[in-house]
């Protein structure tokens, strides 16, 4: 069985995109819209990954970073962080909230495949 790796974004067709893309790399693959399921997947699930956007409905991405990073439990899991704000100040609260990585939107799928394969291996 092979690594499982939670997205979080409330935009299907990017669940879509990005779901079949870990898909053909051989991920098992969670998704949540909003940021009460995704906490709600992780403490089901915890996954090996965790791909986050910042926003997002009911708990935006930088406090389910932080509730996460702050968890004993789950402060192991890598998050990369994926969104369109790419401003320096987003970046910052990003690392500040315990991000791992940080890519943008569009995602540069070569980048994307690469960040994947940091953290997983």
């Amino acid at each position: 069985m092979g690594k499982r790796i939670l997205v979080v974004d409330d935009e299907e067709d990017i669940l879509a995109v990005v779901s079949a893309r870990l898909d053909t790399m051989g991920f098992e693959v969670l998704t949540a819209a909003d940021g009460q399921q995704a906490l709600d997947v992780v403490r089901r699930e915890s996954p090996d990954l965790i791909l986050l956007d910042l926003m997002l409905p009911k708990l935006d991405g930088y406090k389910v970073c932080r509730m996460l990073k702050f968890d004993k439990t789950f402060e192991h899991i890598p998050i990369v962080v994926f969104s369109a704000t790419a401003s320096n100040s987003d970046k910052k609260l990003a690392a500040e909230a315990g991000a791992d990585a940080y890519l943008e939107k569009p995602i540069d799928m070569k980048a994307f495949s690469e960040t994947v394969k940091k953290f997983l291996n």
